[in-house]
């Protein structure tokens, strides 16, 4: 029976015959973020659902389709297509050789049985952090610098800005793009951040991948306006090991409930009917309580966290870009 065989066969017969998934990550699965928590929360789901996982990293972001044929050859049963520049190659394979894959940032390309969207946001942790960086911050500015504005950073830019508007109004809002897709981008990532800060920010929230880690170079190496020092809110990953004392949290992200799920609904028929989410209630959102988190501080925001659960406070998703910019104060040239 050839491969393609298999895979269709297995999105009719059962439990049973889901026993091997795979992963595809662009970068390395080790840079504390988006590439990292793909691949571990897809070890975690697998060990959970009791799948075999294939890790396939390093791929950059050009065209995957020789990898995910190889892997559908290999009786890959569902392929986590885990970035954004995958999102053509990946359906195309999905009906080429029938099997499921998951991608992320195309919520209308759903399609039963074959192609589901995981389109995550971490819109409610952003929140707790734009709250928290308003609390903190002595110049009254704080910096939002982004690697692209794909949906999954405009709804956490949406909702820290939120955040730091619920918390001071009076807050100035420098909100910074390094490139359209400039995720691996660390020398942008420094170049831009320094420039925020110059503008007045003594807190910046970072969505950036491996552009991440310019930002804590400029964080690192440049002082805050009023000569104190500047720091850093994360995304997705903990950077906890790596800091040198300006980590102020990270907007944690777990997407194991996800993978697992999507296991669950090709066993029972249900794969690519439904959109994923993660939140605050199931900790699979939740905020890093670093030292640099004032003592009276982290109390207030986890009953605002309390209150976001059980709908006192309702934080909507912003996916379009232009929203989000509408929401910022100052705007800086890319």
């Amino acid at each position: 029976m050839c491969a393609a065989a298999v895979s269709a066969f297995s999105l009719t017969a059962g439990a049973a015959e889901l026993k091997s998934i795979a992963i595809l990550v662009p970068e390395q699965g080790s840079d504390f973020g988006w590439n990292q928590q793909g691949v571990d929360s897809a070890k975690a789901a697998a060990a959970k659902t009791g799948v075999e996982l294939t890790v396939a990293q390093g791929l950059g972001y050009g065209d995957v389709r020789p990898t995910l044929r190889e892997l559908a050859e290999d009786g890959v049963g569902l392929m986590l297509c885990h970035a954004s520049g995958y999102n053509t190659a990946c359906p195309e394979i999905a009906q080429e050789m029938k099997v499921p894959v998951a991608i992320v940032d195309r919520p209308d390309l759903l399609k039963p049985g074959l192609v589901a969207d995981y389109t995550l946001s971490g819109h409610e942790g952003a929140y707790l952090a734009g709250r928290l960086a308003a609390k903190v911050s002595r110049t009254g500015t704080v910096g939002v610098v982004v690697s692209g504005e794909p949906p999954s950073w405009n709804s956490q830019s949406a909702g820290f800005a939120q955040g730091v508007k619920a918390e001071k109004p009076g807050t100035k809002i420098v909100y910074a793009v390094i490139g359209p897709a400039a995720y691996s981008d660390a020398a942008g990532g420094q170049r831009v951040t320094g420039s925020v800060i110059a503008a007045g920010a003594d807190v910046i929230f970072g969505q950036g991948n491996g552009s991440s880690f310019g930002m804590l170079q400029a964080v690192e190496t440049t002082k805050a306006v009023d000569g104190g020092k500047v720091l850093f809110i994360d995304v997705i990953g903990d950077k906890t090991t790596l800091d040198k004392g300006f980590l102020l949290t990270s907007v944690l992200w777990d997407m194991t409930p996800v993978y697992a799920s999507m296991v669950d609904d090709i066993k029972a028929g249900t794969f690519g009917t439904k959109h994923y989410k993660i939140q605050l209630s199931d900790n699979s959102v939740r905020l890093l309580q670093t030292k640099n988190v004032p003592a009276d501080a982290w109390a207030p925001i986890m009953a605002l966290r309390d209150d976001i659960i059980s709908g006192k406070i309702k934080i909507e998703p912003v996916f379009d870009a232009a929203a989000v910019r509408a929401l910022m104060t100052d705007v800086a040239a890319k």
